[in-house]
C-alpha cells in the first residue's frame, strides 16, 4: 500500500501539519512520498519524501528517480498515482492539484512494469 510506512507513523492531523508547513515554507515545490510497487524487482529509495518543484515535468520527475535508484539506462521506470499511469508530459504541479491525498502529500508508487494491481 502506498505510503504505508508514514501512515502508521503518524496520525493524519500530524501529517496534514507537516505538508502545510511544508508548502508555507516552500510554495514553490510539493510534497510527495514514493514508494516501490511490492511485486517489482526494483530497489527500495533510500528517501522516499521527496520535495519536488511544481514546474517539473513527470517525466523529468522519472528521470531523477531513475538516477537515485541507479538504473541501468535500458531499464524503463514507470510511476503511478492512483493506479494510474500519469502523461510523462504533465506538470508535477497538476498531478499534485488532481490526486493529493487529504493529508496534503501526493503518494507514488514505481515500478518496472507499465500495468498496476
Amino acid at each position: 500500500m502506498l505510503g504505508q510506512q508514514i501512515l502508521e507513523v503518524l496520525l493524519p492531523e500530524q501529517r496534514l501539519e507537516e505538508s502545510k508547513t511544508i508548502l508555507a515554507k516552500y510554495p514553490d515545490r510539493i510534497p510527495v512520498i514514493i514508494e516501490r510497487y511490492s511485486r517489482t524487482d526494483l530497489p527500495v529509495i533510500e528517501k522516499n519524501k521527496i520535495l519536488v518543484p511544481r514546474d517539473m515535468l513527470v517525466g523529468q520527475f522519472i528521470h531523477i528517480l531513475s538516477s537515485r535508484l541507479h538504473l541501468s539506462p535500458g531499464k524503463a521506470l514507470f510511476v503511478f498515482v492512483h493506479n494510474t499511469l500519469p502523461q510523462t508530459a504533465s506538470l508535477m504541479g497538476c498531478v499534485y492539484n488532481s490526486f493529493k491525498d487529504d493529508d496534503g502529500f501526493l503518494y507514488m508508487c514505481y515500478s518496472t512494469e507499465k500495468t498496476f494491481g
